[in-house]
């Protein structure tokens, strides 16, 4: 008699915050008070293995429980579904939980309902790796490329990536992979910092961190900018003098400007050398993206973090709007749709550059980025992954930087694991400490 297949038994979720905004970490010119949030899923099993998949997306606090439910809606997806048949094919639970008609209404591919499906794949493909013994980036780098054109969406994008063009690319991103894996796991994958940037940091505190990522070994930092120009001259003025002429910086307006003002606050802040300017308008404006290139080049226009699904990216590279593209491991629908964006960037030779930081993003990102160098684009040449330094220590298998550069993770999975404690603690509002805040009639996030 043949074993009962194994079967995903529970689909748990949690709403996890933490009060970043209070040091005003991750502050910016549009969210001046972030609390950085996951909405955290773990896939359970009845397999002997013991077993979970973990995915999460990012939020930055309230509206973190809207997330969690995004994600409680898809539970009747998952329930009852073949551990094996799964993790064989994520493509099919991608595509299913993308086709539930009803669900779709609330985006199409876009939103809240996109974000939830992205923290469910994930969690799939934490489980697949895991159950294969593999990191998430050497999984995807020892698929067969007809496999992984299987796990991609053509819909929407056919008119500029065809299956068998990414077939190609896969197929030539193949040679070599063996040996660009040896340099990875000896070198490591170059990242830039945002730790000294954050809009809400004083001067003084600007110039320290900035020094201290030249000293270890970063070759790129990045500034907010965007809420007043007086100050950004001030503040870009002050970090140039700190890291020198030869460290790379960008600046990140986070969506604030209209183009006209885009272009003329670029041009001001030109004179600092900065190497691309990040979201300079709405990430939807794929013209006016293209507008603002032309008119600040040489200054590099990159865009990505918010970019809702493959179609709107699609489109920035057939406009030729970015010099840089962003992709995020949460925002859109998970390792499915990220493997579509690469494919397009590769297809339009186009940088990729990862937006990360938040909770849990560089230790999702990495892997992508890994998996994009080792067997698909085949270089790291004007590509690097975000860092920020902190809440990294909330992770099971937290990323580990050494002189600038990301170490290749050897644990298997996607490096999404949380540590219990953590949730213990940090979910809102019966956590340890979101229970003791509000207790105390604080209650930042409520």
């Amino acid at each position: 008699m043949s074993p009962t297949p194994a079967r995903i038994t529970a689909v748990d979720t949690f709403d996890v915050r933490f009060p970043t905004s209070r040091e005003l970490d991750g502050s910016d010119a549009m969210n001046p008070d972030p609390d950085y949030s996951a909405a955290y899923v773990v896939l359970r099993t009845d397999a002997d293995d013991g077993l979970e998949g973990h995915g999460f997306t990012f939020t930055i606090g309230r509206g973190n429980d809207v997330q969690v439910a995004a994600i409680e809606a898809l539970r009747h997806h998952v329930l009852g579904r073949s551990v094996e048949e799964l993790c064989a094919d994520p493509g099919t639970l991608n595509r299913d939980l993308i086709g539930d008609s009803q669900l779709r209404w609330l985006g199409p591919e876009k939103g809240v309902m996109h974000m939830a499906i992205g923290a469910v794949v994930n969690a799939l493909w934490d489980l697949a790796a895991k159950r294969a013994r593999k990191p998430l980036w050497r999984f995807l780098a020892d698929a067969e490329p007809q496999w992984l054109v299987s796990q991609v969406d053509f819909r929407y994008i056919a008119d500029a990536l065809t299956p068998q063009e990414a077939l190609a690319i896969l197929q030539l991103g193949r040679r070599g992979a063996a040996e660009r894996e040896v340099l990875l796991r000896e070198r490591g994958y170059p990242g830039y910092t945002t730790s000294p940037g954050w809009l809400g940091y004083s001067d003084e505190k600007l110039t320290r961190l900035a020094r201290q990522a030249v000293a270890d070994g970063f070759t790129q930092i990045k500034l907010k900018v965007g809420a007043d120009l007086a100050d950004d001259v001030r503040r870009c003025r002050t970090a140039r003098e700190a890291i020198g002429p030869d460290i790379r910086m960008a600046i990140d307006a986070n969506q604030r400007w209209n183009v006209g003002e885009a272009v003329e606050w670029t041009r001001a802040l030109a004179e600092f050398d900065p190497y691309w300017v990040e979201e300079p308008t709405s990430p939807d404006d794929v013209l006016g993206h293209a507008a603002i290139r032309k008119a600040v080049a040489p200054v590099k226009v990159a865009t990505g973090e918010h970019v809702q699904n493959r179609i709107v990216f699609k489109q920035l590279l057939q406009a030729g709007a970015i010099d840089v593209l962003q992709i995020d491991a949460a925002r859109v629908g998970g390792v499915n749709e990220n493997l579509a964006i690469l494919l397009l960037a590769a297809k339009f030779g186009v940088p990729v550059c990862p937006h990360a930081g938040g909770v849990g993003l560089c230790e999702l990102v990495q892997h992508l980025s890994m998996f994009d160098y080792v067997a698909l684009s085949g270089t790291t040449e004007n590509r690097v992954i975000e860092y920020v330094d902190h809440l990294h220590d909330h992770f099971i298998d937290p990323v580990v930087l050494r002189d600038g550069h990301y170490t290749a993770p050897t644990a298997p999975g996607f490096s999404a694991a949380m540590r219990a404690e953590s949730l213990a603690e940090f979910t809102y509002p019966d956590g340890a400490f979101w229970a003791a805040d509000l207790a105390q009639g604080k209650g930042a996030a409520a």
